[in-house]
């Protein structure tokens, strides 16, 4: 198997296992400790427990939180995923608080692997969608 098939399963188990069925304790196997993951948004994580951080937080506003891949492919030590997102907003989220209501947006994740780690993302998602269809207020810069 090519390191791209290599990355792109462990990708998908990411996706699968880490966050859809909530195996947390596996984010050591996947993410290096000084992992980084940035956004358009000015969302910044560091680390494997920021990751873990994170996606605790995720979890609790929007328990029922799924990603689906839609597409992904490789090349060299990055991998490219687009993935569409859905969950509902059951518990505050920055201060905000729930609507109950329920979003799918679509993104885009590129991360780049070291000797099976992840150790840099870029995301991309449709931040406006998710703001809309809760009903929640645009953050200003």
């Amino acid at each position: 198997m090519s390191i791209e098939e290599e990355n792109k399963a462990r990708q998908r188990r990411v996706f699968k296992e880490v966050i859809n069925e909530r195996k947390i304790d596996l984010i050591p196997e996947y993410f290096t400790s000084d992992y980084s993951i940035s956004s358009p948004m000015g969302i910044e994580i560091e680390g494997a427990d920021g990751f873990r951080q994170s996606l605790a937080t995720g979890i609790t506003a929007f328990p029922d939180i799924h990603y689906t891949i839609d597409d992904i492919f490789a090349e060299g030590d990055k991998v490219v995923t687009r993935f569409t997102l859905t969950g509902t907003f059951k518990n505050e989220y920055m201060g905000i608080a729930p609507t109950d209501k329920k979003f799918s947006i679509t993104g885009i994740l590129i991360t780049r692997w070291v000797d099976g780690k992840e150790v840099e993302a870029w995301e991309s998602r449709d931040m406006l969608g998710f703001y809309q269809q809760l009903g929640i207020p645009i953050p200003s810069q």
